[in-house]
């Protein structure tokens, strides 16, 4: 399962919340530690475009 969450200031650290969706799924508990992989979210047009990847020219062809 992915999120996109939002960083949050503690003290001088940064700190991400996890969904409760995802906690329920995966079964994790408090103090159990876990890997995360950390990206910045594409910045899409308006959000509209989100998760659509760039036009490339074999795509043209769908379009004609």
């Amino acid at each position: 399962m992915r999120a996109t969450v939002k960083t949050k200031r503690v003290g001088g650290s940064l700190m991400v919340t996890l969904p409760k969706d995802l906690v329920d799924l995966l079964g994790l508990v408090e103090g159990e530690p876990v890997d995360l992989e950390v990206r910045r979210p594409r910045q899409d047009y308006l959000g509209v475009l989100r998760g659509v990847g760039p036009f490339r020219e074999e795509d043209r062809a769908d379009h004609r």
